[in-house]
């Protein structure tokens, strides 16, 4: 057999698993898979984040900073885009399918002992977590990023103990699971911080920032607040991107260029760099000094975030974006109207039945002249027609279309805005396809080159090659 028929057969061992949305949150199981493989989870330093929206940006800013200082990185994620591979990362690459299999065939039998001894079977998302820090632990690497997959008090990932924990923006998601208000919400992400760690809190809705607060005080933690302790100090616009001035833990960094739109990236890459300088204290034991100005500055301009607002085509520009509840597309559409110029914009819209659709329409109402409804790849995706019924409450009927795919609501999409392009402005109308991750992975390998698999992340000494500028696109 070989390797790609293999992948193709563990992927789907795996996905065939309780789902990743089948969430079960408990730690007794993933605490039992991690103690037969020898605690691989405390091979080296963890950096733990989670929040509701901005944790895989942050989490490939950290990334990038920690391997600009020289460190080798493994870095776990979730979900993917359209390689389940992205999950587990090693200084910034996705793992080869030969290390993926290697990894699941290793795992395997321990899997199987802590299937036989509960009611429930481990998940798919319990099974990638060990596979993650099985693989970390052998590479070995320096230190670990490591994403929450829910919440966070009973998120396997919460098997380790983060020297540093990031809380990201909190809003409501995930409400069946982690409680209906901001506050019990934070209540779950707060389980992450724990004793002696350094908590780096971005900016947080009142009620959330007094639960957060307040844990890290009961277990004795350090507490960096976004816009107290460090933040953003001032954002320009810039070709394809944005240009800023950071204030850390340590130090003030000016004339930082970062490759991402919008001011929650700005936000996001604070919280990066108040995390790497306070993993800089705790295993340099102290140092006073903040991190080098030259070495921030080249792996800020290496970063990527493949799903978030990411140009895919020109002729028109079309953009995908992840945004999967209305905080995140109150976020995305924001960061459109600034880092953008379109005189048209034509959404294209699917997501999870289970989200809260009707808000995130809304949030888009303001953005789209129309919006073309369609499905995802999921299992889980509201249905066109539930979708359209929906949109025509807050778009009015004539601003919206249906359509049975995705590549059919694309194209319809394209041709409204090429219908809509003034004939003297050239990339005056664009496409912006969103709703869920799923939907951006979907895009993504039906537009990006080579299917949409992600790269390898350029290193800080190799500064990131960018196919597009704001000027040319909007």
């Amino acid at each position: 057999m070989d390797i790609a028929e293999r992948m193709r057969e563990v992927e789907q061992e795996i996905i065939s698993r309780r789902p990743e949305h089948s969430v079960d949150l408990a730690l007794d199981r993933m605490a039992e898979l991690v103690s037969l493989l020898g605690e691989p989870q405390r091979a080296c330093p963890v950096i733990h984040i989670t929040g509701t929206n901005g944790k895989t940006s942050t989490a490939r800013m950290t990334d990038a900073l920690l391997r600009g200082r020289g460190l080798r990185t493994g870095r776990f994620t979730s979900p993917h885009l359209v390689s389940i591979r992205e999950r587990i990362c090693i200084d910034g690459a996705p793992i080869s399918p030969e290390r993926f299999v290697e990894a699941y065939d290793e795992v395997l039998p321990y899997v199987r002992l802590v299937d036989e001894r509960h009611p429930a079977a481990m998940s798919f998302f319990e099974v990638l977590t060990g596979m993650a820090f099985a693989t970390f632990a052998d590479t070995p690497v320096d230190v670990v990023v490591l994403e929450v997959g829910v919440g966070g008090r009973l998120d396997c990932t919460n098997v380790a103990d983060g020297v540093v924990a990031v809380i990201t923006p909190i809003s409501l998601d995930h409400t069946r699971l982690l409680g209906s208000t901001v506050e019990e919400i934070a209540a779950e992400k707060a389980g992450i911080i724990k004793p002696g760690a350094v908590a780096i809190l971005a900016q947080q809705p009142l009620g959330a920032a007094e639960v957060l607060l307040r844990h890290a005080v009961e277990v004795g933690a350090t507490v960096a607040r976004e816009g107290v302790e460090f933040g953003v100090l001032s954002r320009e616009q810039a070709v394809g991107g944005q240009q800023l001035a950071l204030r850390g833990l340590r130090a003030t960094y000016e004339d930082i260029y970062l490759p991402l739109f919008g001011e929650y990236q700005a936000s996001n890459a604070a919280c990066a760099l108040a995390a790497v300088e306070a993993f800089a204290g705790v295993s340099d034991e102290g140092e006073a000094a903040g991190l080098d100005a030259d070495l921030v500055r080249e792996a800020f301009a290496t970063v990527t975030s493949p799903g978030r607002l990411e140009v895919v085509r020109r002729s028109p520009t079309i953009i995908i974006d992840a945004a999967h509840n209305p905080a995140g597309m109150a976020a995305t559409s924001a960061a459109v109207q600034e880092s953008f110029t379109f005189t048209h914009l034509t959404g294209v819209f699917a997501a999870s039945g289970d989200k809260d659709v009707l808000g995130m329409l809304a949030e888009l109402e303001p953005l789209l002249d129309e919006i073309v409804v369609t499905r995802n790849s999921s299992d889980r995706s509201m249905e066109p027609g539930e979708v359209a019924e929906l949109a025509a409450e807050v778009f009015g009927e004539d601003r919206v279309t249906s359509a049975d795919r995705l590549d059919d609501a694309i194209e319809a999409a394209v041709a409204l805005a090429d219908e809509a392009t003034a004939e003297d402005v050239p990339g005056s109308s664009g496409v912006l396809v969103t709703g869920s991750v799923i939907t951006a992975g979907d895009a993504r390998r039906l537009l990006a080159p080579g299917g949409g698999e992600l790269p390898a992340e350029p290193s800080a000494s190799q500064p990131s090659r960018h196919s597009f500028t704001a000027a040319e696109l909007s």
